[in-house]
């Protein structure tokens, strides 16, 4: 399997302005792609998939905007981090971790919920 190369932002721009700018002196988008991808080191692949997010991010083209697709990855990051914290907190009421009253239950107990508690963590990672 070949290895992914990143490429920076300032990469990206150059190549799509230099494809934006030239793109009338060949005979297709096409041409125009493998020849522009050859200079920059890249595949003419890569490059459409560039040209047509930049596309969607301008509003030229539907779809996702980067800043979405940010955001869409940061709230499912949260939804996990909650649905853990979820979690942990429906396994803790379900142990008695306090009496009625106050009181602290026996060690042995305390121990049980500590090793459940463990398990359940450990088991979803």
């Amino acid at each position: 399997m070949k290895k992914q190369i990143r490429y920076s932002p300032e990469v990206r721009k150059r190549a799509v302005r230099l494809l934006r700018e030239h793109q009338g002196e060949y005979a297709s988008e096409w041409a125009a792609l493998e020849s522009i991808a050859s200079k920059i080191g890249c595949s003419a692949e890569t490059l459409r998939k560039w040209v047509r997010q930049t596309e969607t991010d301008q509003g030229i083209r539907g779809g996702m905007s980067t800043s979405e697709r940010e955001r869409l990855k940061e709230l499912e990051r949260e939804n996990r981090e909650l649905k853990r914290a979820n979690e942990i907190l429906r396994i803790a009421q379900g142990v008695c971790l306090f009496c009625p009253g106050g009181a602290r239950p026996p060690t042995e107990m305390t121990m049980v919920f500590v090793e459940t508690f463990a398990k359940s963590c450990f088991l979803k990672l």
